[in-house]
């Protein structure tokens, strides 16, 4: 792999925001991936709408945004350990997810089979 850590992080992002634009309808306002040993970190802000804040005032609301917005990220996760093979051409071998209904950011971690920061 001839590419810089910091190059294949900003292709992960780039692709992440394109998928979210053609998945979901509309895309995070930042996402910055971060390739740390065998994990690909990506934080995405400005995940939720204004009316999906007004839904989180109550608890009901932010476990039903919690578990819609799980539901849509999980029903596109071929696409996701897709996009992160071309990336950096390592397999998923776990994904997880949480989104703070607080501040509408997102965290997903992609568990790889391999350290890919040795690669670089």
């Amino acid at each position: 792999m001839n590419q810089t850590k910091g190059s294949v992080e900003a292709e992960i992002s780039r692709s992440l925001t394109q998928w979210e634009k053609d998945f979901l309808g509309r895309g995070s306002i930042f996402v910055k991936t971060d390739i740390l040993r065998d994990m690909v970190i990506v934080t995405l802000r400005g995940i939720l709408t204004p009316a999906e804040y007004l839904v989180c005032e109550t608890k009901e609301g932010m476990a039903t945004i919690k578990r819609t917005r799980a539901e849509l990220v999980e029903s596109g996760i071929e696409d996701l350990k897709k996009i992160i093979l071309d990336k950096t051409g390592e397999e998923v071998t776990s994904f997880h997810t949480d989104i703070s209904t607080r501040t509408g950011e997102r965290v997903m971690v992609f568990r790889l089979g391999n350290d890919l920061e040795k690669n670089f």
